[in-house]
């Protein structure tokens, strides 16, 4: 049983490929090309978690440059996928199935699939 605390992302079905949404705690790798919504995901879960646990690191942990990728525990890869829908492809990690989930980037910002 993980007591680890999650924070939303605003879409249910990327937060169930999570596990219940992005780890607090931990540090999680965002990559893929431009505009698939990285920079989207991550203003969602500053706000959501107040930044605390993304700006409250760990000194006994090296952090900086090719270096952090050492330190993630979940990578997550994003694509582009029809119109404004983007597709999250867990690429690596600990605790969570290879899979993917696919979510959507509008005005109201990140929410579910809109077919």
């Amino acid at each position: 049983v993980s007591t680890q605390s999650t924070g939303t992302t605003g879409s249910k079905e990327l937060d169930k490929l999570l596990g219940g949404g992005i780890e607090t705690g931990s540090i999680t790798e965002i990559f893929g090309e431009f505009r698939t919504g990285k920079t989207q995901l991550c203003q969602v879960v500053a706000q959501v978690d107040g930044a605390s646990a993304m700006f409250n690191a760990d000194p006994k942990k090296p952090v900086g440059g090719n270096i952090m990728a050492h330190a993630s525990t979940t990578r997550l890869y994003l694509r582009k996928g029809r119109g404004e829908n983007r597709i999250c492809k867990i690429y690596d990690s600990p605790c969570l199935p290879e899979s993917e989930a696919v979510f959507s980037i509008g005005n109201d910002g990140i929410g579910d699939s809109k077919d």
